[in-house]
């Protein structure tokens, strides 16, 4: 198995497209990339770590290769806003990519080089590409938000 992890603003919606891919195994919400120990929610939130919200992945590259992994990252989000996805704003909302292998650093930066001169968007791409840093779990709330509160939304309807 390998680690891929990626900001893309709100964690909770990055999180819920990743865990629906073919070869993705296990998906969490965390906090990466800033300097502050063990943050919480209202820290990160708070703007004083310096950490992104972030979803980690553990996928099986025998199924789904990180070059699709990649591809998928670009299309949830839009990768030439600063600090801000939709109404979320904020550097918590960044859109980088957490490197875990110098192999993963070249295939982001071909990936990311690529996009831009693809001519797809006007404007300069923003995404950060860094090595991965301590990952921080987010609290049980956070995880798989999406898919729990789908659940109990169709629990609700049932009734």
């Amino acid at each position: 198995m390998a680690k891929a992890t990626f900001g893309a603003g709100c964690f909770w919606g990055v999180e819920a497209k990743f865990s629906k891919v073919k070869g993705v195994v296990s998906t969490s919400v965390g906090y990466m990339g800033g300097d502050f120990p063990n943050p919480s929610y209202l820290d990160v939130l708070s703007r004083i770590t310096g950490h992104a919200e972030v979803a980690q992945i553990e996928y099986n590259p025998e199924l789904i290769s990180y070059e699709d992994l990649l591809a998928i990252f670009w299309q949830i989000h839009d990768p030439t806003s600063l600090n801000r996805q939709g109404a979320d704003r904020g550097e918590q909302y960044r859109s980088v990519i957490f490197f875990h292998t110098p192999e993963q650093e070249k295939i982001a930066i071909k990936s990311k080089q690529d996009l831009q001169n693809s001519g797809q968007d006007n404007k300069s791409i923003v995404t950060e590409i860094k090595p991965a840093k301590e990952y921080y779990l987010a609290d049980e709330y956070h995880q798989q938000y999406l898919a729990k509160k789908q659940k109990s939304e169709s629990k609700k309807n049932s009734v």
